[in-house]
């Protein structure tokens, strides 16, 4: 049976860290883990992130941090979320170099 994307030990893959000196709040630091774990493709486009709760839960925070994290990668275009489905990676290299803008990684 296939482990399915949700099924992963997400503690472990996004590696959130410690604060450096104090300076990054928690969901910032989220927000880093989850855009380099998307930009390394170790979550692939269209690869579902986990519910909200249930990340917090395995990461031992308040949801509070989850949702902010994931709303600011939904701005920055990493993410998409629809309402009754999964909040999914809306990024790749690809789509990166088609969106014009300072995330753009092709030539213009």
């Amino acid at each position: 049976m296939a482990v399915s994307q949700t099924n992963l030990a997400w503690a472990t893959l996004l590696a959130v860290g410690p604060p450096d000196g104090g300076r990054r709040r928690l969901h910032d630091r989220l927000a880093h883990a989850l855009r380099t774990a998307i930009r390394d493709g170790r979550l692939a486009e269209g690869a579902a992130v986990p519910p909200s709760r249930a990340l917090a839960e395995e990461l031992g925070c308040s949801r509070w941090v989850v949702t902010e994290a994931y709303g600011q990668l939904i701005a920055e275009g990493y993410l998409s979320a629809r309402v009754g489905s999964a909040t999914r990676v809306s990024w790749s290299p690809d789509t990166a170099r088609l969106r014009p803008g300072k995330w753009c990684t092709g030539s213009t």
